[in-house]
Formats: structure tokens, C-alpha cells, sequence
């Protein structure tokens, strides 16, 4: 089953229109400055943008599993990822290193969308690379989250902005987000943002970031793209003791 096909599939159980990952921007977004997301890199597969995802350490990258997967949660082969890391700019700049190993969480179905990926090298942190620490507790809802990503600029839109973007989104209760999507899982953080914002294809396994730390993982967005609906992300906080019993290297 393609990516595609798996998130029709999706949309008809929770209203999910998330199609395949392209390049683009945040819908509604600003431009980044260099090095203002310095653990942001871009997932390629066969050398070309798909998803998002965050520098956790030296060696390990924090996605999406949704990004990486064939089917279930059997992983395509690491050797068809790359990640381009050290810039805002989505096809130059920053190094490109290859991916050794891709894990993904073993509980994956819309929820827990979640994987690492093991660097083939080391990355040595400079200003433009740096690792963003894991988040142990709840955001308090109504807080401000900063979300980042090349995605696209509209739904089912074609345009490609090179600079990655960002945006500034709100933190949901658990109440607030059920009462937006119709349903909600611990292992969530719901983002709220006004009609004609918020995150898109190509952001997927992209940061959500608050008070410095990683909260969330770009995992998809109801209706479509810049909908009056909170998009969903994984929740860091929840999985985060999944995330460092596996960041074993091989």
C-alpha cells in the first residue's frame, strides 16, 4: 500500500486528508532565518524532500513513522533515506548524511507515529546543527507552539518554496481537541490555528517545538490542510522513555 493510498484509507476513519509528503512550506508561514531551527533537517528518500524531522542527538533523528514506512510498520530500507541537516534552504546548503537504521515504533497505527532513524556518521553540532531536547510533561493548553517544516503552502497546492517556515499554534486540552476532531488518544497533542494555517504534506515528522523543548511530531491534519481543525501530532512526552530505550546504535 503506498503512502497515498494508506492516508485515503486514514481519511475515511478520521476524517485524516493527508496525501503523499512533497515539498513546500507550512500553510500560512513565515520564512526562517538560517540557523533559527538548527535541529530541523529534511527527510529524503531517493534523494528527494518527503518529510521533516529533529536532530534528538549526534547520531539519531526523530520522524514520523507514516514517513518511512511500506506497509504496517515494516520500514522501507535505511539505505533510501537520506537527511539533509545545517540549513533552512530545502535543496542546498548543510550536509547530507545517510541513514544506517530506521525504527519504528512498534505501536504504529494512526497513533504512536513515531520513528528514529540512526545516522551512518556522527554530526558535529555547530550553530546551524544542534540537537532539541525531549519534552517530559504536558504543554498547558493555550500555550504557544512553534511548528516548522517545508510542506505545502495550501492544500493539494504545487508550489515549492525552497526557505523552510514557521508558525506559531496553540496547544489544545484534551477536551478542546475531542471536541475539534471527535476523538483523542494520551499518545496526541492537538495544535490549534485559524483557517488557512497550520501544518501540511511535507511536514509530516517535522518538530513542534515549546520553551525550547521537542512536544510533538507532525502526524496529520483533518478535512484538509489549513482547515478551522487542529492538526494532530504525536506527543513526545508520552513516548519519550520508547525514544531513549531505543536510541541503542548498532
Amino acid at each position: 500500500m503506498s503512502l497515498l493510498q494508506y492516508f485515503l484509507v486514514l481519511s475515511a476513519v478520521v476524517c485524516v486528508a493527508w496525501a503523499t509528503p512533497l515539498g513546500g512550506r507550512v500553510v500560512g508561514g513565515n520564512d526562517a532565518a538560517p540557523g533559527q531551527f538548527p535541529y530541523q533537517i529534511s527527510l529524503r528518500r531517493d534523494h528527494s524532500h518527503i518529510c521533516g524531522g529533529s536532530i534528538i542527538d549526534r547520531r539519531w533523528v526523530l520522524t514520523a513513522a507514516h514517513c518511512v514506512v511500506i506497509e504496517g510498520t515494516e520500514p522501507f530500507p535505511a539505505d533510501r533515506f537520506t537527511v539533509r541537516a545545517g540549513t533552512h534552504n530545502r535543496i542546498a546548503g548543510g550536509i547530507i548524511v545517510n541513514v544506517k537504521r530506521v525504527i519504528v515504533h512498534p505501536g504504529y497505527v494512526v497513533y504512536n507515529d513515531l520513528a528514529l532513524l540512526e545516522l551512518e556518521e556522527e554530526l558535529e553540532y555547530s550553530e546551524y546543527i544542534q540537537p532539541i531536547e525531549l519534552a517530559e510533561e504536558e504543554v498547558p493548553a493555550g500555550s504557544d507552539v512553534i511548528i516548522s517544516g517545508w510542506g505545502l503552502t495550501e492544500h493539494a497546492g504545487a508550489n515549492l518554496p525552497i526557505i523552510m517556515q514557521w508558525y506559531t499554534v496553540s496547544a489544545l486540552s484534551k477536551l478542546g481537541c475531542s471536541s475539534k476532531i471527535g476523538f483523542f488518544t494520551d499518545a496526541l497533542i492537538c495544535l490549534d490555528h485559524p483557517s488557512g494555517a497550520g501544518a501540511c504534506n511535507g511536514d509530516s515528522g517535522g518538530p513542534a517545538a515549546y520553551n525550547g523543548k521537542l512536544v510533538g511530531v507532525a502526524g496529520f491534519v483533518v478535512i484538509k490542510c489549513g482547515s478551522t481543525r487542529p492538526d494532530g501530532y504525536a506527543k513526545v512526552a508520552y513516548n519519550v522513555d520508547w525514544i531513549r530505550e531505543n536510541m541503542v546504535e548498532s
